[in-house]
């Protein structure tokens, strides 16, 4: 018979320390949520005119990178790296963003400029 002992080898870094059922579902839960404003804001909100257009491309983007942390940070397991990659992780993230909101207020930008034309 062949020995089936388990071990710890090549979970060094106490992987998946606080990742059990209970926090699958609350985040699952938490993305499920996000996910229905997103649609209320767009199937309701923006076409009833409760909100403008641009309010709500700002809300979408907001709502985005929240479940973009929740995602990364737990279901790609981010939360439980070392700093070093965390940080730089984050940096480009951050990056991102800043690349993101310029776009939009270049288009918001140029689309005035060229309605003007």
């Amino acid at each position: 018979m062949s020995d089936h002992s388990h071990t710890t080898e090549g979970h060094e870094h106490g992987e998946h320390a606080g990742l059990d059922k209970a926090k699958i579902w609350k985040v699952a839960g938490i993305l499920t949520l996000i996910t229905a404003i997103e649609f209320i804001i767009a199937l309701w909100a923006i076409p009833g005119h409760h909100i403008p257009q641009h309010v709500g491309n700002y809300i979408y983007i907001a709502l985005t990178l929240v479940k973009a942390f929740y995602i990364v940070a737990y279901f790609m397991h981010l939360k439980y790296e070392k700093l070093g990659l965390q940080l730089a992780l984050t940096v480009s993230f951050i990056f991102i963003i800043y690349f993101i909101v310029l776009m939009l207020i270049e288009g918001g930008f140029l689309n005035i400029h060229m309605m003007n034309h």
